[in-house]
């Protein structure tokens, strides 16, 4: 496998459910309800990026508050799926869960937004 091949396979593994055995059904569907709790905070995101782009236009800063939300959007459903397939590709081979950086990611980005939207809007109070 080229270097080429191991990144883009790391990047988008491939379907877990071609390796291992059948693991218990409460923790395929643990896990998958995880993935979705992950694609709601994008989407939610997602709509907050949007809202600040439309809705609070006027605001100074209200275009890097939007951007900001709307690139956490993506990191969080872009590596949502690594999560999801790789705790099942480790759940299926009895292997222990991967350990992802995703939570620690989110916990500071989401203060350095508030941080930031905080500023924005009493600088546009003054």
């Amino acid at each position: 496998m080229t270097p080429l091949q191991r990144h883009r396979q790391n990047l988008l593994p491939p379907n877990p459910q071609r390796v291992g055995k059948e693991p218990d059904y409460r923790f395929t569907l643990a896990n998958e309800r995880t993935f979705l709790a992950w694609i709601r905070t994008a989407l939610a995101l997602s709509a907050g990026g949007m809202a600040a782009l439309h809705l609070i236009p006027d605001v100074g800063g209200s275009a890097l508050l939007g951007l900001g939300l709307l690139a956490l959007s993506l990191a969080t459903a872009a590596t949502s799926y690594r999560r999801w397939a790789h705790n099942e590709t480790s759940m299926r081979l009895g292997q222990p869960l991967t350990v992802s950086r995703l939570p620690q990611v989110m916990a500071v980005a989401t203060a350095i937004v508030a941080l930031l939207a905080a500023i924005l809007f009493a600088l546009d109070k003054v």
